[in-house]
């Protein structure tokens, strides 16, 4: 029995990196970067005004008062998309808009509400600036927000929403991306029917297909789901076979503890999948199996739902992540304050379904699930993270403890 950190080290140690791929960018959200993101101009690409006012020289308005203003002659505007070509020299202003180009000369923007036009005469239209501008003021330097060549994002990073805007101004309509891995999903058991059949006595639906084709697919994989195969090793050992040249990840989920209907196990041996674990020190999660053939990979997974989700979260989707070329494989960790005991198993860490939550204090909590084992899956539905219990400990009311976010 091997523990939880030798058992993610085994797997990111024989995962494969899967190739690249160019997609269009609307297409990129959730997949991972493949190439580094630079700036090929300098944002802002000028001086740019931050309100809507006037460009001036600090020199012209540095004894500007509401009683003593300014007096400054407008030589022109700068809106957004046409700017102001000519230099402003002494005694001059130009009418300026939010988001403008500062023209030549102008090194401050006083805005709108504290300068006056008056009407225009023969000698043109002026301003009376009724306060003092400090240098730089309202205005975003050219290159201030980042510099031509500057790296934006890394290879490795999950694409989200808000890399789209980035993306689109730096000229990136199409982005290098990593491949999604390919998954099979094989359920076991001959006491489990499809879910839109009613179960017999002594059967159950099988919630776990459906639940890994979730968790598979949102972590980055393209799924397929295999029919259920019953407690029969030869049955078992063709559709493993069948499906290997196909996908690059094959889940199977029951089968693989000790039990005489447990074949998952002597079905892999008897193909020659090569095993690198086939007991984990976890609670839940204890008879979970890490082997590969030829260039696939492949999960055993226990079969009680809670079971399968906690080794989906902590072994398969490191797995499906690694592939695909992600910089953090594993879950989130944080801290929050127990609101309950734990209880922690002699012989293996635990990782146990938990809410968490803030409270009126401001801190975070975990509240308490009705938790009553690996089977509760109506419990785990309101989880949204795992406490960890190392092997041995308790934590009381009160004691910080470690969690790992579910995604």
């Amino acid at each position: 029995m091997i523990s939880i950190r030798e058992a993610i080290q085994t797997i990111e140690r024989e995962t494969v990196l899967l190739k690249a791929e160019t997609i269009n960018l609307e297409k990129s959200i959730g997949r991972v970067l493949a190439e580094e993101i630079r700036a090929d101009m300098d944002l802002p690409p000028f001086d740019r005004s931050q309100m809507d006012g006037f460009a001036v020289r600090t020199n012209d308005v540095a004894n500007a008062a509401e009683k003593n203003p300014a007096k400054l002659k407008i030589i022109g505007e700068s809106v957004a998309g046409k700017g102001f070509d000519e230099k402003v020299k002494r005694g001059e202003a130009v009418r300026i808009m939010t988001g403008a180009r500062v023209p030549v000369g102008a090194d401050s923007v006083q805005k709108k509400e504290l300068a006056r036009e008056t009407k225009k005469g023969e000698g043109g239209s002026f301003v009376e600036i009724a306060e003092a501008t400090k240098e730089r003021q309202s205005i975003v330097l050219k290159g201030a927000e980042i510099e031509t060549g500057a790296k934006v994002f890394d290879r490795g990073e999950l694409v989200t929403a808000q890399m789209i805007a980035p993306l689109a101004s730096f000229g990136y309509a199409k982005i290098k991306v990593f491949k999604k891995p390919r998954v099979v999903i094989l359920a076991t058991g001959s006491e489990i029917v499809d879910i839109n059949q009613k179960p017999g006595q002594d059967q159950i639906r099988d919630s776990n297909s459906i639940m890994l084709k979730v968790f598979a697919e949102k972590a980055g994989a393209e799924t397929k789901v295999l029919p259920i195969v019953g407690d029969e090793i030869e049955n078992l050992k063709s559709k493993i076979q069948s499906c290997l040249t196909a996908c690059d990840v094959l889940i199977i989920s029951g089968g693989v503890s000790v039990g005489d209907y447990d074949f998952t196990k002597p079905a892999l041996r008897e193909i020659g999948a090569e095993f690198f674990f086939e007991r984990v020190s976890l609670k839940p999660g204890k008879p979970t199996v890490f082997a590969k053939l030829d260039k696939t990979l492949i999960f055993g997974l226990p079969g009680n739902p809670v079971s399968v989700a906690v080794t989906f979260y902590l072994f398969v989707r490191c797995a499906l992540l690694k592939m695909r070329g992600a910089k953090d494989c594993e879950l989130k960790k944080g801290f929050a304050v127990a609101e309950k005991e734990f209880k922690g198993a002699k012989e293996r860490d635990s990782f146990l379904p938990v809410s968490v939550e803030t409270n009126e204090r401001g801190n975070l909590v975990i509240e308490s699930l009705q938790f009553g084992g690996s089977s509760n899956f109506v419990a785990f539905s309101r989880a949204n993270a795992l406490v960890f219990v190392p092997k041995g400990k308790n934590y009381k009311k009160g004691d910080v403890v470690e969690i790992a976010y579910l995604p």
